[in-house]
């Protein structure tokens, strides 16, 4: 079994950063393509940003594109997701989750592909 713990969210004002962490434990984390997921109130759950297993490709949303970096550093067990120049409509709860059938730089974009998720952290930005 695998489990994703999160941390990293808070507070901010518009135009602040965060960096959110996903630290992972119970299968061999290098084996994992890895995603940040997003919900808000109201809102269906939505992708914002993937990395493969070893980190060399990466996949954004066109909303988060340019703002946020996802990466992973697989001796630490650990994603991140950088999210710089925050938004009103950032707000939202993050959701980290690891997909472990993907084929080495494959990573996926739907919520069904992936098996396991984090509990979530809230990130809310104000104007």
């Amino acid at each position: 079994q695998v489990q994703l713990v999160e941390s990293g969210g808070g507070s901010v004002q518009a135009g602040d950063s965060l960096r959110l962490s996903c630290a992972a434990s119970g299968r061999t984390f290098s084996w994992s393509a890895m995603a940040w997921f997003r919900q808000a109130t109201g809102k269906e759950r939505e992708f914002a940003a993937g990395i493969s297993q070893s980190g060399a490709k990466t996949r954004y949303s066109d909303s988060v594109k340019g703002r946020f970096t996802i990466s992973r550093d697989n001796a630490k067990n650990t994603a991140y997701l950088q999210l710089n120049s925050l938004k009103p409509e950032d707000t939202a709860v993050y959701y980290c989750a690891a997909d472990y059938d993907s084929f080495l730089v494959n990573v996926p974009i739907a919520g069904e592909d992936y098996e396991y998720w984090g509990q979530g952290t809230q990130v809310t930005v104000s104007s």
